[in-house]
């Protein structure tokens, strides 16, 4: 048997580290309520801890971690290219509001 048709049996402690390593996460993302952090701080430490959480998920538990590099930038490039759009929109959408109000008093 050819070593391309074997299938690879990852160890079980990976995955328990990682599960262990979203419980550290999800702490952490409770901690951030629990002291009533606020502002931007507060939405920054949410959406870093969110994407850190949401990368291992996606890496290790839905194997990306050890699939071919096409088919992680199929997956990987269409949800960061979303975000720089919606960003570029944000950005336009303040410097209209900007204007407007300026203008229009």
């Amino acid at each position: 048997m050819s070593t391309a048709t074997v299938p690879t049996q990852h160890p079980i402690g990976i995955y328990f580290k990682i599960w262990g390593l979203l419980f550290v996460l999800s702490a952490f993302s409770y901690a951030v309520d629990f002291f009533h952090v606020q502002g931007y701080l507060r939405w920054t430490l949410i959406l870093l801890l969110m994407a850190a959480k949401a990368g291992l998920i996606v890496a290790y538990f839905m194997h990306l971690k050890w699939e071919r590099l096409a088919l992680i930038y199929t997956i990987v490039i269409p949800p960061t290219a979303l975000l720089v759009l919606v960003w570029l929109m944000m950005v336009e959408g303040d410097h209209t509001f900007l204007t407007r109000m300026t203008h229009f008093g």
